[in-house]
């Protein structure tokens, strides 16, 4: 009886921890994503963001949802959003909004039609204030 009581919450706990590490999203680690700001480079107020994405092959990658989330690299400030929607196959294309001057980052994450998520940061530093 006690071996059970005992036994029982080591079968749960190993339970939700393996559970916990598998995944229904497929990460795209093969996907290139490209993206340009106008102005550029940016400054304080809105920016058009344009985006391609690519795969391995070089081919675009179509019929994509894309988000991106702009951040300053300290924190405490409000993030930025846009969905960018699709322009031609493979190019996306929205408008983000830089709130101050600074060092900022934008945070891409994309699915592809068959289920794959792509997930990319680049660096947008110095966007001006003036």
């Amino acid at each position: 009886m006690l071996r059970s009581l005992i036994l029982l919450p080591c079968v749960c706990v190993g339970s939700v921890l393996t559970a916990g590490c598998g995944s229904a999203d497929r990460q795209a680690s093969d996907v290139q994503v490209d993206i340009a700001l106008d102005p550029s480079p940016p400054v304080v107020g809105d920016a058009q963001v344009t985006l391609r994405l690519t795969g391995a092959d070089g081919k675009r990658l179509d019929g994509a949802e894309v988000r991106l989330e702009g951040n300053m690299n300290h924190a405490g400030m409000k993030p930025s959003f846009a969905n960018l929607r699709e322009t031609e196959p493979g190019r996306y294309a929205g408008t983000l909004e830089f709130t101050m001057g600074g060092d900022w980052f934008i945070l891409v994450t994309a699915t592809l039609p068959d289920g794959r998520r792509i997930e990319h940061k680049t660096d947008v530093p110095g966007v001006d204030a003036s």
